[in-house]
């Protein structure tokens, strides 16, 4: 998992499905919902700045 202060920074993130597990890359400050590519469910919901992420963050993209 990630550190705290590396999300904060972050701009791309890979995210871990709760309902699969698979993982995709995505923007931090997502505008639209993110759905999983393998199964459809939400991984994240914009929330006027960064996106809330219901996924695991498993790592932090550079």
């Amino acid at each position: 998992m990630a550190k705290t202060t590396e999300i904060a920074n972050a701009k791309f993130v890979e995210v871990k499905c709760p309902d699969c597990s698979n993982k995709q890359i995505m923007f931090v400050k997502a505008a639209t919902r993110v759905s999983c590519q393998a199964c459809g469910s939400t991984l994240a919901t914009p929330s006027g700045g960064k996106a809330a992420i219901k996924g695991e963050i498993v790592e932090v993209v550079e």
